[in-house]
């Protein structure tokens, strides 16, 4: 049973590695501001999301997976919400999305 939950983990820590180095791909390869951040935005949430859920069963059932809970539903709540004020932010402030021209 520990081997299947040090898979786990490492399933979960390694897919969320992934996806935070496919958000980077995504700020460096993108066009412009709104879709660099929509991809830094998502993949930030998934990515971390996924390397503290690994971290949970890494840890086992303890006060840190308490602490880990918690900062997982900050995290959760907290990025798309700054994602989307600055993105409102820019837009309010006049910066016009990308057209394929």
């Amino acid at each position: 049973m520990e081997t299947a939950l040090d898979i786990l983990s490492w399933a979960l820590l390694l897919g969320g590695g992934a996806f935070v180095m496919i958000g980077g791909i995504g700020l460096l390869r993108l066009p412009d501001f709104y879709t660099r951040l929509h991809a830094a935005g998502m993949t930030d949430t998934l990515g971390a999301g996924l390397i503290i859920l690994g971290m949970m069963v890494a840890g086992g059932l303890s006060l840190v997976t308490v602490k880990l809970v918690l900062l997982g539903a900050l995290i959760f709540l907290t990025s798309p919400t700054a994602t989307h004020a600055v993105a409102n932010a820019a837009f309010t402030t006049g910066l016009e999305p990308w057209a394929k021209e």
